[in-house]
């Protein structure tokens, strides 16, 4: 899978599935770089896609390193590297293809990018979640922080919630 191919699924998900989060204002303005691909992650190996019959479903990772969300155009990302011990592992850039919404990809990529960050010593996972992520992820148990708003362009902001969640597996008594 090419990076033009998960920049064209990152733009058509947010594009359907956000319409009614977000207004189309917003979402041009985010695909500036608040959503976008970010390679890093492609490099690291901790991005994911789910195809079918050649078609790309669905796409999310997760991150070893201190930048929350963007794409490669956001201009404030910091590449350092997370102490697991300390940090919490970043889940980033989840985006779903519209006609395969709700079919359990966003699920299984999210099962996957918790098992590797555990797997790496995380104890702990947060996101910067859009709007229409929310639901997704506080049914995963990720527990929500108070909205924010990120500056877009002049007089242009958007919505995000912040989110985490424990990685660590209680076991009974």
């Amino acid at each position: 899978m090419d990076s033009a191919e998960i920049r064209e699924l990152i733009a058509r998900s947010i594009r359907a599935l956000g319409a009614a989060d977000y207004s189309p204002r917003q979402i041009e303005g985010a695909l500036q770089g608040a959503f976008g691909l970010d390679t890093q992650l492609i490099a690291d190996g901790t991005y994911y896609v789910v195809e079918s019959a050649g078609q790309l479903l669905g796409c999310g990772g997760w991150s070893y390193r201190r930048t929350l969300f963007g794409g490669d155009a956001r201009a404030d990302r910091d590449a350092g590297i997370l102490d697991p011990h300390m940090d919490a592992a970043k889940i980033r850039a989840f985006f779903i293809d519209p006609s395969a919404a709700r079919r359990g990809i966003g699920s299984a990529l999210l099962e996957r990018c918790e098992a590797e960050a555990r797997r790496h010593g995380f104890r702990r996972a947060e996101m910067m979640a859009t709007l229409p992520g929310v639901r997704l992820y506080a049914a995963r148990g990720y527990v929500p922080g108070e909205k924010v708003d990120y500056p877009l362009a002049p007089g242009l902001s958007i919505e995000f919630v912040p989110m985490s969640k424990s990685l660590t597996v209680s076991r009974p008594a």
